[in-house]
């Protein structure tokens, strides 16, 4: 996974008080100013093999994904006995009164008081913690030692920072931690819309009106987007899909963006001009609830696939199916067309993946409206322990009617992870 900006908010953007606080402690050498260098994916913390290096607490803000906005606070040593080490050592443990979540850095097979103290002051302070045994590639932790740490300390990751070529193994698991770990306060959110259009500007909203349209009101997604765009002191313009060119005709001054249903896109595409931004509501939902880089990177298996390949629709709530629903007729319509020929195709409802995620090829995922974000970002983790790729319903859908990189284009990170993910399938 790549460490990407969301476009909800940018690094200078987000003040230090709104991220989460992450604090990196243990004995001098242990590589913590390595380890945050690894995260970073630069050198932006000095090491050094002599013990003292970090003289002061250093703090480097990012936007970890899929967590937000992050502070890291890099600390001296807690054994560190120079000649500065008192005023070092009272600003590493001033750290604790800031830590939202601690990283306890370690070595294979050492285990002494400084250790202790730590799990100690955050256990009475109630702040969770993750310990990392690091340089395994100097030596690797004994089986009696990861258990010793997993009865002490509950979360343990091993990593070698000097191994750059498992870096992203690495960071994956350390995120899959800290997503668990963090308060439920900072899992943020990202925007729905309103970080695409300024104060003032104007989305217009194709709203297709057909079978699966409920009478009389409009989907969740469409009511959800209206409100952000509202609340954001902007305006919706909100029509279907055949009087939307005219209705970009009488506007005096172009629309800072055009959303429209997944369905839609093709005759939309034709319809607003390549210098107007647009995408799809399902789009907007991948990013708000999960990972669009990921899922769009996951559309890159579609060209993958083969007539006879399994794959899974995964609607995360239930709901009567109606004579020509997105999920259960259009899109393996599309699919098989696509790929020429038959699919094996399941359908699982609700909460839970089915057992088998493995004999899958590909996961194509509803825009989860009906679940929290936490839900959805776990959801895409077990897909992707499972080693299957996951795309969304609209990210799909675009790529089937060969308009994706259109409805990323106001997302650069993701686009440039779906093209990353077709060259490396080319390749």
């Amino acid at each position: 996974m790549l460490l990407l900006l969301w476009g909800i908010r940018t690094v200078d953007k987000t003040p230090k008080a709104n991220r989460l606080h992450i604090a990196l402690l243990g004995r001098t050498n242990v590589g913590k100013s390595s380890l945050l260098n690894l995260i970073l994916g630069q050198d932006i913390a000095i090491t050094s093999p002599v013990a003292g290096t970090t003289t002061d607490v250093v703090e480097k803000a990012m936007e970890l994904l899929p967590i937000g906005p992050v502070l890291f606070l890099d600390t001296a040593g807690l054994d560190d006995v120079s000649e500065l080490s008192g005023k070092r050592l009272e600003k590493t443990e001033k750290v604790f009164d800031r830590a939202d979540v601690i990283i306890l850095v370690g070595e294979a097979d050492v285990w002494t008081d400084y250790e202790e103290s730590v799990l100690a002051e955050t256990s009475q302070r109630g702040i969770p913690v993750l310990t990392v045994i690091n340089k395994i590639d100097i030596k690797a932790p004994s089986p009696d030692y990861l258990n010793l740490l997993a009865q002490k300390a509950g979360r343990v990751v091993s990593v070698s920072c000097s191994d750059k070529t498992t870096r992203d193994r690495y960071l994956d698991d350390l995120k899959r931690h800290l997503l668990e770990m963090a308060p439920a306060d900072f899992i943020a959110t990202p925007s729905l819309i309103s970080d695409l259009l300024p104060p003032g500007g104007t989305a217009v909203l194709v709203v297709p009106i057909d079978l699966q349209a409920p009478k009389g009101r409009l989907i969740l997604p469409q009511v959800q987007t209206i409100r952000d765009i509202l609340d954001n002191d902007a305006q919706a313009l909100v029509v279907k899909e055949r009087e939307l060119a005219a209705a970009l005709a009488n506007l005096k001054t172009p629309p800072s963006i055009v959303v429209t249903d997944s369905q839609a896109i093709l005759k939309v595409t034709a319809d607003v001009p390549k210098e107007i931004s647009l995408t799809t509501f399902s789009i907007l939902f991948a990013r708000q609830k999960g990972d669009l880089s990921m899922m769009a990177a996951g559309a890159a298996a579609i060209d993958s696939l083969r007539p006879g390949d399994r794959v899974l629709i995964a609607e995360a709530c239930s709901h009567h199916a109606l004579e020509d629903d997105i999920g259960r007729v259009k899109i393996p319509r599309w699919l098989r067309q696509f790929v020429g020929g038959d699919l094996q195709i399941d359908t699982a409802c609700g909460r839970d993946y089915p057992e088998n995620l493995k004999d899958y090829k590909l996961i194509f995922h509803c825009g989860a409206c009906m679940i929290n974000r936490r839900e959805m970002l776990t959801r895409l983790r077990k897909a992707a322990q499972a080693g299957i790729p996951v795309t969304n319903y609209g990210v799909a859908i675009s790529f089937l009617q060969g308009v994706l990189k259109r409805s990323l284009a106001p997302f650069p990170a993701a686009l440039a992870s779906f093209e990353k993910a077709m060259k490396d399938k080319e390749r």
